[in-house]
C-alpha cells in the first residue's frame, strides 16, 4: 500500500468510443486531450466520509460521491475492498481538473471514472486486475448516462484499441493496431449521452444488422492485419450514425470533405458532438484538421480540434 497522506498524480486520456460501426463494443484511447487528477488515501474514522471529491476546474460537477462519476466508481471499488478480512477502513481524497469537457463525446466521464479507480488501485498496492477496474469504473458511466457501458472505460484503462466482447460477464480484448493518426473536432454544442441514446431505434432490419456485423469484423481484421484499406472500407455505420448525425451540424459535409482530404474514414465519437477521423500519416491528419476548421468557420460554429495518436498506455500514475 502506498504511503498514507501522500499525493499521486494521474493522467487519464480521452477516448473515442464505437469506432463508427462498433456501438458500445469498440473504442480507443488518444494522447490528447486528457484529465489531470491527484489522489491520496488516509485511515478513516467511523464518522468520516469514505470519499472526498475536490473539483479544481470550472464545470461545477457534483461533489457528492454518489452523484459524481469518479465517486461512484470509487464507492464500488471500496465496497469490494472492504469485504476483505482485516483491511483498514480508508478514505480517498481526489482532486479533479477536467481538461476533457463534459458532454464532448470523447470520454469525459470515463476519464474521471477510470482515473479514479486506477489511482486507488495504485494506492492500495495494485490488488485489483484491469478487468476489476473496468467493472468498478462502469458505475461512473451509469451515473453519467444511466447505462453501464465499457467502450470508453476499457481503452482508458487498457490503452490502445479494445473490444468489449461481453459486459456480463465482463470480457475485454485488447486489439493490436497499426500506426494511426487521429483528428478530432469538437463543435461547441452539447449532446448528452442519455439524450443520444434515447433517440436510437430499438429494432433494426436484419439486412442492416448483417452489414454492420461485416463492418465490425472487417474493422477488427483490418486493425490486426495493419490493412489500412480494409480499415477504411469498414468504417461504416448503417444503424446508429444515420440517427445520431442529425444532432451534429454539418456532419455529412464534414465527413465527405475529410475523406476527400485523404482520411481513411471516421464518424461520431461516442454519442457526439465530437467527430473523429483516422489517417495513415500526420500530414493527412493535418489536412483533415484544415477541412474541419474551414467547414465550421464557414457556418460560424465555435469548435476545438485535436491532431493526436492512439494512446497505448491508458491511465498513467506518477508517484
Amino acid at each position: 500500500m502506498f504511503v498514507e497522506n501522500q499525493w499521486i498524480k494521474i493522467k487519464a486520456p480521452a477516448t473515442v468510443a464505437n469506432m463508427v460501426c462498433g456501438f458500445d463494443i469498440l473504442g480507443f484511447a488518444v494522447n490528447n486531450p486528457y484529465d489531470e487528477m491527484e489522489m491520496r488515501w488516509m485511515t478513516r474514522a467511523n464518522n468520516e466520509p469514505s470519499i472526498v471529491i475536490i473539483n479544481i476546474d470550472d464545470y461545477q460537477l457534483p461533489t457528492d460521491p454518489e452523484k459524481n462519476v469518479a465517486g461512484a466508481a470509487l464507492l464500488a471499488l471500496l465496497e469490494e475492498y472492504e469485504e476483505k478480512a482485516g483491511v483498514p477502513k480508508i478514505k480517498f481524497e481526489v482532486k479533479i481538473n477536467k481538461l476533457i469537457k463534459p458532454g464532448s463525446g470523447v470520454g469525459s466521464s470515463a476519464a474521471s471514472s477510470a482515473g479514479a479507480v486506477v489511482g486507488a488501485n495504485y494506492l492500495l498496492g495494485t490488488i485489483f486486475s484491469k478487468d476489476d477496474l473496468v467493472r468498478f469504473a462502469m458505475n461512473g458511466e451509469k451515473v453519467a448516462s444511466g447505462v453501464k457501458h465499457a467502450d470508453n472505460i476499457a481503452p482508458c484503462i487498457f490503452g490502445g484499441v479494445t473490444l468489449v466482447r461481453s459486459i456480463f460477464p465482463l470480457e475485454v480484448v485488447a486489439l493490436p493496431s497499426p500506426q494511426l493518426h487521429v483528428t478530432i473536432v469538437h463543435p461547441q454544442i452539447e449532446v448528452r449521452t442519455s439524450d443520444a441514446r434515447s433517440i436510437l431505434k430499438q429494432q433494426v432490419l436484419l439486412k442492416d444488422a448483417i452489414k454492420q456485423w461485416g463492418n465490425i469484423a472487417g474493422l477488427v481484421a483490418g486493425l490486426m492485419k495493419s490493412d489500412y484499406d480494409l480499415i477504411g472500407r469498414s468504417l461504416e455505420d448503417v444503424i446508429i450514425e444515420p440517427v445520431r448525425s442529425i444532432l451534429i451540424p454539418g456532419f455529412d459535409d464534414l465527413k465527405k470533405a475529410c475523406k476527400q482530404a485523404g482520411a481513411l474514414g471516421g464518424g461520431i465519437s461516442g454519442s457526439g458532438p465530437s467527430i473523429f477521423m483516422l489517417s495513415k500519416t500526420k500530414e493527412i491528419a493535418l489536412a483533415v484538421e484544415k477541412e474541419m476548421n474551414q467547414l465550421y468557420d464557414g457556418i460560424g460554429l465555435p469548435h476545438h480540434t485535436y491532431v493526436t495518436t492512439i494512446n497505448q498506455a491508458g491511465v498513467e500514475v506518477e508517484a
